[in-house]
C-alpha cells in the first residue's frame, strides 16, 4: 500500500485543534469508515466521518492528531487501497463526540472495490455451530464479499447495491451499528433472518453432483456449470451440452489440502491462488482428473472457493463434520466450474430457468441481484511474477496508475477479448473482461458495461479511441458518439499498454506477437518490431509474410497455414498428398501455386503452421487451440542455429519451417525446435534493432507471450543481450489489455496535438 505523506501542520498536536483529512483511493465498501471510528476512540478524537463522491472525508478534534494521521497510513483495512490522505488545519469547535455520517452526494472522484474471497472470521461464523451465520451462504462482513458486482452507483452504501431490498433484522441492524464488530457498516449484512436464500438446500446440490449430474450455480458475477470432474461422462456432456467441444475447462478445489492429488503447484501458484482476489492459476497437470476436462493440454487452470457457498459445497462433500478442521484434509470432489456462458453469449446472471434449462439438471439460484457480470480471473505465474490470461472478478474496477494524468479518455478495445477503459486523471479505469464481441447480447454487455463504468468512475470522455479495424462492433459503437474518434493501430496499443502499466513515458522497442491486427497500411499484421514514442510508432520490421489461404478459414484450420508454409519452402507440390484427408487440399495447392492468397506477417499464423506441420493440430475448435498443444508438448527447448535469417527488418523463418516439414519428425522433437529457435531469432532480430535505434527497454505484447516456454525463454535471451523486457503484469498481454493502450495513445496524441485519425461523428452521446 503506498500512501503519500500527509502535511499536518506543527499545531496540530496541541490540545483543542480541529483536521480536515481526505483520504483517496477505494477506501469505500472495506471498512475504512469503522476503522476511523475506532482510531478516534483509542485517540479520544471528536469529529466525523464520512463517504462522498472523493472517497472518504474525516473531521478530527482533540490533542493526538498526529498520532491519528500515521494509525490511517499504518494500518488501513486490508482491503483499502489508498492513494493519498490530504489534510487542512480548521477552527476548533470544542466537538468530543465521535461520529459516522450520512454519505454525502457529489461529483465522483473515488472508487469501489473489488470483489474479495470470504474472509477467515467469517469462515470461523460459517462453521460455528454457536453462530446466527452458520451455514449461511451469504455471510460477509467489511474484510470480505461482494463490491463491484453488486454496487449500482457511487457513494457506496447499501441503498445503492442490490441489498437495497432486503431490511436489516434487529441483530443484524446492532452489529450493523456497533463500532467494535467487523460488520460495523458493512453494507451486505444480511443473516438468515434478514438476507437472501438459496433455492435449494446444499445437501441436494452435492447429493446431484456426485450422482452425475449438471449443476447451474448463481454465484458473485453470474452463473457457473458445475459437474464432477472425476466423471468422464459427466464432463463429457457438458461439452455436448455447452456446444464445447475442447476448450480447457477450469476446475475448483475444497483447499489447499486437496490440491496436490491433481497439479504440481509451486510457492508462488499458491500464495496466488490463496490470494484475496482467487484467481483461477494454470499450474501442470497430474493428469488425475477426467481426460475431458483439458484435453490435449499439459496445464490445469484451478481455482479455490472464494463464497460462503462454495465452501458449503465441499463441507458437505466431505460429510459435513463440525468446525473447520475438514479444510486440512482432502475432500474427493473436484468440480468443473465453468462460466455458463452459451453460443458466445456473455456469463448468464438471471433469467437461468429459461436460459439454462437445456444445459443444466439442477439451477441453483438465489435472490441477491447481481449487478455487473464478472467472469473468473484466469492467472499463471510467468517469467517470475503474475500474470493475466483474463482479468476480470476480484480485480475490476481497480485502476491502473499512468505515468501522468491526462485528459478523460473512452477506449472501446477491440473484437476478441474485449475490454474497455476509463480514464481520469492518472487513473486508468480498465473493465472487467467483456469477451469476443460476436452476438448481440455480447454487444449488449459491451455497451452496459460502458455506461456502468462511466456512472462508477464519474469522468465525461473528451474523446473515443478504437481500433483500426472498420468492421469490429467496438469501433462501430465508437462512431456512433458525439465524440472526436482517435483510430488506434492494434500493434501499437499492444505496446502502448505494457508502457502505460510500467509508468513508461519515454521511446522504447516493442515486440508484438498475435494473431491479427490491421496494419496502417491495411495489411494483415500480427508479428511486428515497433519503435514506439507515446502517440507515434514507427514500423522497424515484421516476420516474412505467409501467405493466408482462405482468409479467415486459416485462423480456424492449421493445417490451411501447414499447406502456406510447404509453398513457401518450395514445396507445394506435396500440399495435396500430405492433407489427402482435406477436401480443399489440392485447390488450395493451386490457388497457393497461383499466389492467389492474401498474405499476413502473424506469429499466430505461425504457431498454427508449425502445428499442422507436426500434426499436433488441424482443425481448431477454440482460438490458441494448436498453439497451446503444441507448448504442451515442449519440456526442453532446443535452437537450430541456422533456422532464421534477418533481411532489412524482416524476419525470416523459413529454415524452421523446412526443418519442421521433415517427413517423421518426432512431434516433442519438432515443437521444442521451434520454440527454442523462435524465441533465439526473435532476440536476434530484437537486438539489432535496438542496437540501431539505440534503445535497451523492449515490450513484449500480443497473445503469442501469454505461452509460458515462449515469453520465459525469449526474456532470459533478451536480458543476456543487455536488454530490459517488459511483460504485461497488470493486464493481460492479449486484446484484453488493449483498451488501456489505446487510451494511452489516445489521451497523448490529445496532449499533444499528435495527428490521428480523428473524426466527429453526428449522434449524441448520453450518459444514462
Amino acid at each position: 500500500m503506498e500512501l503519500a505523506r500527509a502535511s499536518v501542520a506543527p499545531s496540530v498536536g496541541r490540545a483543542g485543534a480541529r483536521l480536515r483529512v481526505r483520504v483517496r483511493g477505494a477506501v469505500q465498501g472495506v471498512g475504512f469508515r469503522p476503522f476511523v471510528y475506532r482510531l478516534a476512540q483509542r485517540y479520544a478524537l471528536g469529529g466525523f466521518v464520512a463517504n462522498d463522491a472523493e472517497g472518504v472525508l474525516i473531521e478530527v478534534e482533540g490533542a493526538a492528531l498526529d498520532d491519528f494521521v500515521a494509525a490511517l497510513r499504518e494500518e488501513a483495512p486490508p482491503l483499502a487501497r489508498v492513494d493519498a490522505i490530504e489534510t487542512e488545519p480548521l477552527h476548533p469547535q470544542g466537538q468530543r463526540g465521535f461520529d459516522i455520517a450520512a454519505s454525502r452526494p457529489g461529483r465522483v472522484a473515488t472508487r469501489i472495490g473489488a470483489d474479495a474471497a470470504t474472509c477467515e472470521a467469517c469462515l470461523d461464523d460459517l462453521f460455528d455451530p454457536n453462530s446466527r451465520f452458520h451455514l449461511y451462504p451469504f455471510v460477509n462482513c467489511t474484510h470480505c464479499g461482494p463490491r463491484y458486482t453488486l454496487t449500482r452507483q457511487l457513494p457506496y452504501d447499501r441503498a445503492h447495491t442490490s441489498m437495497a431490498g432486503f431490511a436489516l433484522c434487529d441483530d443484524c441492524r446492532r452489529d450493523y451499528q456497533d463500532p467494535r464488530d467487523r460488520r460495523f457498516h458493512a453494507e451486505p449484512i444480511a443473516c438468515p433472518a434478514c438476507g437472501p436464500r438459496l433455492s435449494h438446500p446444499i445437501e441436494t446440490v452435492v447429493t446431484r453432483l456426485r450422482a452425475g449430474a449438471i449443476v447451474a450455480l448463481k454465484s458473485l458475477g453470474g452463473y457457473h456449470l458445475l459437474c464432477d470432474a472425476t466423471n468422464e461422462a459427466s464432463v463429457v456432456e457438458l461439452r455436448r451440452r455447452k456446444g464445447r467441444d475442447a476448450k480447457p475447462f477450469a476446475v475448483m478445489v475444497a483447499s489447499d489440502a486437496s490440491l496436490d492429488r491433481i497439479v504440481t503447484a509451486s510457492d508462488a501458484e499458491r500464495a496466488l491462488l490463496n490470494s484475496i482476489e482467487r484467481p483461477i492459476v494454470l499450474m501442470h497437470s497430474l493428469g488425475a482428473l477426467a481426460p475431458s476436462v483439458a484435453p490435449g493440454l499439459g496445464a490445469l487452470g484451478v481455482m479455490l472457493p472464494y463464497t460462503p457457498l462454495h465452501h458449503l459445497l465441499f463441507h458437505e462433500a466431505a460429510g459435513a463434520p463440525p468446525g473447520r478442521a475438514w479444510q486440512r484434509a482432502p475432500v474427493d470432489l473436484v468440480l468443473v466450474a465453468t462460466s455458463a456462458n452459451i453460443g458466445g453469449d456473455p456469463i448468464v446472471i438471471d433469467d437461468a430457468e429459461r436460459r439454462l434449462a437445456g444445459i443444466a439438471d439442477l439451477i441453483v439460484s438465489h435472490d441477491r441481484a447481481i449487478v455487473v457480470r464478472a467472469d473468473d480471473s484466469v492467472m499463471a505465474i510467468n517469467n517470475g511474477g503474475p500474470s493475466f490470461i483474463r482479468r476480470a472478478r476480484g480485480f475490476a474496477p481497480r485502476p491502473i496508475l499512468l505515468p501522468r494524468e491526462m485528459p478523460p479518455v473512452l477506449a472501446v478495445g477491440a473484437y476478441l477479448k474485449n475490454t474497455v477503459t476509463l480514464t481520469r486523471g492518472r487513473e486508468a479505469f480498465v473493465s472487467q473482461h467483456i469477451g469476443d464481441l460476436s452476438t448481440a447480447d455480447s454487444v449488449r454487455f459491451f455497451e452496459q458495461t460502458i455506461d456502468h463504468l462511466i456512472r462508477l468512475v464519474g469522468a465525461a470522455p473528451v474523446a473515443v479511441a478504437h481500433d483500426l479495424h472498420a468492421d469490429f462492433a467496438s469501433t462501430r459503437f465508437a462512431e456512433a458518439l458525439d465524440l472526436p474518434l482517435i483510430a488506434v493501430q492494434h500493434h501499437h496499443a499492444h505496446v502502448a499498454s505494457i508502457a502505460a502499466e510500467h509508468g513508461v513515458d519515454a521511446p522504447l522497442l516493442g515486440l508484438v506477437l498475435d494473431g491479427h491486427g490491421v496494419g496502417s497500411d491495411g495489411g494483415a499484421w500480427g508479428g511486428e518490431l515497433l519503435r514506439v514514442d507515446g502517440a507515434r510508432f514507427t514500423r522497424l520490421g515484421h516476420l516474412a509474410p505467409l501467405a493466408l489461404p482462405g482468409g479467415d478459414a486459416a485462423a480456424r484450420e492449421p493445417w490451411r497455414m501447414a499447406a502456406a508454409a510447404l509453398a513457401a519452402i518450395g514445396q507445394g507440390d506435396e500440399i495435396a498428398a500430405r492433407f489427402a484427408d482435406q477436401p480443399r487440399a489440392a485447390a488450395l495447392a493451386a490457388m497457393l501455386a497461383n499466389h492467389g492468397c492474401a498474405t499476413t506477417t502473424s506469429a499466430g499464423r505461425l504457431f498454427d503452421a508449425a502445428a499442422g506441420l507436426l500434426g499436433v493440430c488441424a482443425m481448431q475448435a477454440y482460438e490458441g487451440q494448436a498453439a497451446m498443444q503444441l507448448e504442451a508438448l515442449v519440456r526442453t527447448p532446443r535452437v537450430q542455429d541456422d533456422g532464421w535469417r534477418i533481411d532489412r527488418g524482416t524476419l525470416d523463418l523459413s529454415p524452421l519451417l523446412r526443418h519442421l516439414a521433415t517427413p517423421g519428425l518426432d512431434r516433442r522433437d519438432g515443437a521444442e525446435l521451434f520454440h527454442g529457435t523462435l524465441a533465439a531469432a526473435l532476440a536476434d532480430w530484437a537486438a539489432q534493432a535496438a542496437a540501431q535505434a539505440r534503445l535497451s527497454t523492449i515490450a513484449l505484447g500480443g497473445g503469442c507471450f501469454l505461452n509460458r516456454v515462449l515469453s520465459e525463454t525469449l526474456a532470459a535471451h533478451l536480458r543476456a543481450r543487455g536488454l530490459s523486457p517488459l511483460l504485461a503484469r497488470q493486464l493481460p498481454p492479449n486484446d484484453g489489455g488493449l483498451s488501456l493502450g489505446q487510451a494511452w495513445i489516445a489521451g497523448q496524441a490529445i496532449a499533444t496535438d499528435t495527428p490521428q485519425e480523428e473524426r466527429r461523428c453526428a449522434s449524441p452521446f448520453r450518459l444514462k
